[in-house]
Formats: C-alpha cells, structure tokens, sequence
C-alpha cells in the first residue's frame, strides 16, 4: 500500500468572490440550462461567434477546452467505427458538391421544414415539432399514471398489463397515436392547412405569448445556397452540404474498387454540414453549422432488418460504455418516415431540456445509390460473387450530431456536490477518457526545487497526456479548477517528494489522495485515462 497524505482542501481554500452555481436536484430544468451555458462560457468551452460584434444567432466557438473535449468525443467515434471494424473505412468528402447532388438526394424538392407563425409574438414554429410536443404532455401523462400505480402495487406491479389494460392509459395513448397519425398523414399528403387545422382543434398556443392567432404552415428549405466561380457571369449556384452522406454515397464506386471492399462494408465520415434553420434553439442542440459523424454501412438487398437491429444495439452499447446512466437513453421510433427510409428509428438522450434526438439509425433502402445513377447515368453497382449477380447495395446508416453529443457530455457531466462539512464543489465529472486536460500537476510551494520536479514530471508525461501545470494559489483552490474543468487526476509534489520520490495522487470524482511512487504514474494513469481502455469494453 501507499503511504497516504491528505492536504486539507478547506483550510487550503480562501472565501471566492466569484459567481458560484447551484444545481439542485429540484431545481427547474431551465435553470439547470442556464447553468450548463454559463460554465461552458466561464471555463473556455463554448463562446457565442462574433460575440464582440453582438454575436450571431444559433452560431457558436469551441474554445479551447471545448476544442479539446470535441476532438476527444470525435476521436472515440473514429476509432470505434473504423479502427476496431475491418470493414468500415474512412473518408474525408469536400463541402461543395455538384448541384445536382442535391437533386438526386432529394434534399431540393424535400428537405424542408413546415413552419408556423404566431401573429401576436411574432415567433415562428415548426408545426410538427408544436404537434409533438403537444404528444409528449399525454406521454408524460403516461408515465405519471405508471409512477402512481408502481408504488401502490410495489413488486406486484406488472408494467406490461398495466399499460395495456388500464383504462386511463388506453385513453391517452389512443389519443396520442391518433394526433400523431393524422399529422404523419398530412405531411406525407402535404396537406398544410390539416396541419393547421391540427393545431387549431388541440388549442395549442405559442409557448412565448400563450396566444392561439396562428398563421398558415408553409414549407421553407433549408439549405444554405452560394455561388461558385470568379465573376457574378460565370459563377454557378451551389449548396453548403446539409449532410455529410452524400459525399459518401458519390465516393462508393471509389472507396469500394480503390480498397477492394466486399459487402457488407461502411463508409464513415466526420465533417461540417449547414442547414438554415429558423428555428434555431437550446444552446448548441440546434445550429445552423454543425458537425456530423456519419457511417453508410452497404449490404445485400434483403439482409437491411438483420443489420438495422445489429446498429441498434451497437451504437446504443457505444453510448452507454461512456458510463452516463443508461436510464438517459431509449429509442424513439419514426412515426413519419424520410423519403429515403423503409425503417428508422432515434436514439434519444435525457438532455436538461427532455429527451431529445441524439443519433439516428436509418434503413435507407437503395434510394441514394439508385437516384444517384438516375441522374449520372453511371452504374453504381457491385458484383456479388456469392450471389453471382450485379445489384445496387442496399444501406443502414448511422448519424449522430457531434455537437449535440457534446451537450450530452457535458451537461451530464456538471454538477454540483454538497460536501461533508457543508461546502459545496462544481465539478464536471466528464468520463476520464474525453476530459481535456487528463491531469494537473502543482508544485505545493514555489520554491525549494518542488516546482523544478513537478516540470520535471510534465515533461515526462506530455507525450502520453494534455497536462496543466499550475503553481498559483492555495492547493485547494487549486483543485477546485480542475474540478470545474472536468480533470480527472491532481498530481502534487510536496518535500516529501524529495525524500522518497512519491507525490500525492488526487482523483477528481471521490476526492481521494494518495501517495503513489513517481516512476508508477505512467502505467497508473494510461490504464485509467487511455481511450484504449474504453474501446476494450465495446
């Protein structure tokens, strides 16, 4: 065992005149919400563009640990998708795509959002996601009566006949497939005013003014247009991409000759996509620039139900190994599908504000491959030698939102603890593996050759870790920085470490300290903080 040194962090703390955050177990969600975006700004996370110019709406800056953090979250997606999968590869697609792209993919004629207005708040909507807020109330109304009836019944409480049995529950759920089919019918029919008409009969009102004066619902595109060429003349008209797949699915004939791929095999990309949303909301969940992590996996026509379920499981299993709680995630299945999909399904996460999409799983059939060689005139084919004929490969994808997936992180990951002796501590409690900054190192005084160690042991380490180094104020004080920062280890070099080569080891989560030997910290730290170790649980 190692000898154990304790420094004292309250006596080592000296009363703060800085703004401090609460979070209480009660506290209301959109309080909680508010907290989330005030640390991410306070500790170089997340800045607002252009903030110095009065910002720009629903646009926003990593700063330099949400740099760090967004890298990490990437890094742990590439490498479980294309590193530990032999047949997954990677690609890096440009932004600027022939136009007609864009045709083929559908995203001119269909990608559009059906948008309301409220004539006395001036606020504009988007009417399905109104509808679908409005289901969610009768869901929770659900889930209240299930809550009620578990605890009056305890462990004889059988949650499956309940749900189908009990009056109440038949009711609102028969009155939420019912709101939810008609709106699912009428977008598909693009019948919009049944849309409003909708809206009208469930008397939903703006959630800003509570008035009910609604406009029509129309279709507005979202995506960004610009212009190609040297002169207004010659220029020709373009899109930012509103996604990353396309630039997979033009590339399969390359990626598929060029590796020598054989089915099933996938495609993956990380990458910027742009989409002109106007009802840009909640932080960085819904941007207008954004980053995608993508993967069409390519399959035999006829197996897409097998590999649809088996990236269910696998993306779900990715999320949970992060350690969040599985309790914050569920699949939410599409009641309206994309244009594109025989099958889709979301995974949903609990963010500050409810359960909301993090990633989708889609079976896109062959539509983008097929329609790509409608318009081409190229086959975009591959020869099965198992089946001895040519065919267009059928595809599941997998997409997820990197910066929401960063929300997730890190709005799980803040909180706020009420010590032993009454004080309370912010700590980000990231998972170990993506935090910014792996370690800290203090000299415990800045003289008496500790802080000419504690380089010492930087320079030793950086290779392997991000470390900070840091030799101003108190000890304590010093902890509670990183503990805001979300870094996992303290390591402090005190006069002992002279004598015997060992410092005081600190973990971020539990607060203990330990005296661990120099020459140990190497190994110690890279079995707790190597995203190596993580990828061995998937």
């Amino acid at each position: 065992m190692f000898n154990t040194k304790f420094f004292n962090e309250k006596d080592s703390l000296r009363p703060r005149k800085t703004k401090k955050t609460y979070f209480c177990p009660i506290m209301q969600q959109s309080e909680l919400f508010k907290k989330v975006i005030s640390h991410a700004k306070e500790y170089g996370f997340i800045f607002q563009s252009s903030e110095i110019y009065e910002g720009l709406n629903a646009v926003y800056d990593y700063g330099q640990n949400g740099a760090a953090l967004k890298k990490n979250i990437r890094d742990y997606w590439w490498r479980a998708m294309v590193q530990l999968n032999e047949n997954i590869v990677g690609i890096d697609a440009a932004i600027f795509m022939h136009p007609t792209t864009w045709k083929a993919s559908g995203h001119v004629e269909a990608f559009n959002d059906p948008l309301i207005d409220n004539k006395d708040s001036k606020k504009r909507y988007r009417a399905d996601v109104l509808i679908e807020e409005f289901v969610s109330k009768i869901e929770n109304k659900i889930s209240k009566e299930v809550t009620k009836a578990a605890k009056r019944f305890g462990n004889a409480f059988d949650k499956a006949q309940y749900l189908s049995t009990n009056p109440r529950v038949l009711e609102y759920q028969s009155k939420a497939d019912s709101i939810l089919k008609r709106m699912v019918k009428s977008l598909e029919k693009e019948d919009l005013a049944d849309v409003k008409a909708l809206i009208e009969e469930l008397e939903i009102a703006c959630p800003e003014s509570g008035s009910r004066n609604w406009t029509d619902v129309k279709q507005f595109n979202l995506m960004f247009g610009t212009k190609l060429g040297a002169s207004t003349e010659t220029a020709i008209d373009l899109y930012l991409r509103p996604e990353t797949a396309q630039g997979i699915f033009v590339n399969f004939l390359n990626v598929q000759k060029s590796g020598r791929m054989k089915l099933p095999f996938g495609i993956a990309q990380t990458g910027k996509a742009f989409r002109n949303e106007i009802v840009a909301r909640q932080f960085i969940f819904r941007m207008r620039e954004f980053e995608q992590m993508e993967m069409q996996f390519f399959i035999p026509p006829g197996t897409q139900k097998k590999w649809y379920e088996h990236w269910k499981e696998k993306r779900l299993k990715w999320h949970e190994a992060l350690g969040l709680g599985s309790e914050n995630y569920r699949f939410h299945d599409h009641d309206k599908l994309a244009h594109y999909a025989d099958a889709a399904t979301d995974i949903e996460f609990n963010f500050p504000f409810g359960f909301k999409e993090l990633e989708g799983i889609h079976s896109r059939t062959d539509f983008d491959l097929g329609n790509h060689e409608k318009y081409t005139g190229k086959k975009l084919q591959y020869f099965d030698p198992v089946r001895n004929e040519n065919y267009v490969p059928y595809v599941v994808e997998t997409s997820i939102g990197l910066d929401r997936m960063f929300l997730a992180v890190f709005s799980k990951a803040l909180q706020e603890e009420t010590l032993v002796d009454g004080s309370t501590r912010t700590v980000l409690k990231l998972p170990p593996f993506l935090a910014p900054t792996k370690l800290a190192i203090f000299p415990l005084v800045k003289k008496d050759g500790l802080p000419d160690i504690a380089r010492k042991i930087v320079e030793d380490l950086k290779f392997d870790f991000t470390i900070s180094y840091d030799e101003k104020d108190a000890v304590g004080r010093r902890y509670r920085r990183q503990d805001a920062l979300g870094t996992p280890y303290c390591i402090t070099v005190d006069h002992q470490t002279i004598e015997d080569q060992t410092v005081t080891l600190r973990d971020r989560d539990s607060m203990s300290q330990e005296r661990i030997s120099i020459d140990a910290l190497g190994k110690l730290l890279n079995d707790n903080l190597s995203i190596s170790e993580l990828l061995k649980k998937l």
